[in-house]
């Protein structure tokens, strides 16, 4: 994990930076290890909280996107909440319970993937909207 260098535009690793949002801790390791190999820099959270605090805070680069795992999110509604607040493009995972939810579906999401998916297919959708997002800023 970098911490935040102000005002950067570019991480300080020269690293497209991925968040990844999810209670589990196995599936957030596998996931994070997957956009690693991959050329990330990802930082991990267990809640939509933390993640929304460490943006507030600057604690980390800001991320390219967000990959967000419903399937163990907490009902409060300050945890959903946090989620629309993220600055940054978000990518939900979840099954067909949690993505049919109103505020799921009323959001405004880059991408909404619905099992069953493998972390492979996670890892592709980052790395094609990487690489929109690279486009758009003409690298």
């Amino acid at each position: 994990m970098t911490p935040k260098a102000k005002n950067a535009k570019v991480p300080v690793s020269g690293k497209q930076v991925v968040w990844v949002v999810d209670a589990e801790q196995w599936p957030r390791a596998c996931l994070r290890a997957e956009l690693m190999e991959r050329g990330f820099e990802v930082i991990g959270f267990e809640d939509a909280g933390q993640a929304l605090s460490a943006m507030r805070h600057r604690l980390y680069e800001k991320p390219v996107a967000v990959v967000i795992e419903l399937r163990r999110l907490s009902p409060r509604s300050d945890e959903k909440e946090a989620l629309t607040l993220l600055d940054a493009l978000k990518i939900l995972l979840g099954g067909a319970a949690e993505l049919n939810e109103t505020w799921v579906k009323e959001g405004d999401w880059a991408l909404v993937m619905r099992r069953p998916f493998t972390i492979g297919n996670v890892a592709e959708a980052v790395e094609d909207l990487g690489k929109t997002v690279d486009r758009r800023r003409g690298l």
